[in-house]
């Protein structure tokens, strides 16, 4: 790492910055199933998150894994932001007004 002379501000490439870095755990969430009562895991790539332009049209969904039920579930600001930062494909619904 270089230090800058004019700012103090040290300066750090891709390589350095994830330098001994292996792998990275797959994310995972917690979900439960309204009609079944499971509860299980489930990965990033199992949700959908739509957002919509109030928290009446926020939600997330996904299939039950134990008995194939589609939940849709209400999704609120910080689950939004759960979900957005472990990947989960999100749809932004938009307004035809």
């Amino acid at each position: 790492m270089s230090e800058s002379a004019t700012s103090g501000v040290r300066e750090m490439t891709v390589e350095s910055a994830f330098a001994g870095m292996r792998s990275v755990a797959p994310v995972v969430f917690k979900a439960g199933c309204p009609d079944c009562r499971g509860r299980f895991e489930l990965a990033a790539s199992a949700l959908r998150l739509a957002i919509g332009a109030s928290s009446r049209t926020t939600f997330y969904s996904f299939t039950c894994p134990e008995c194939g039920a589609a939940v849709r579930k209400p999704a609120g600001e910080r689950i939004v932001e759960l979900l957005t930062g472990g990947g989960v494909r999100t749809l932004r619904l938009h307004s035809t007004l």
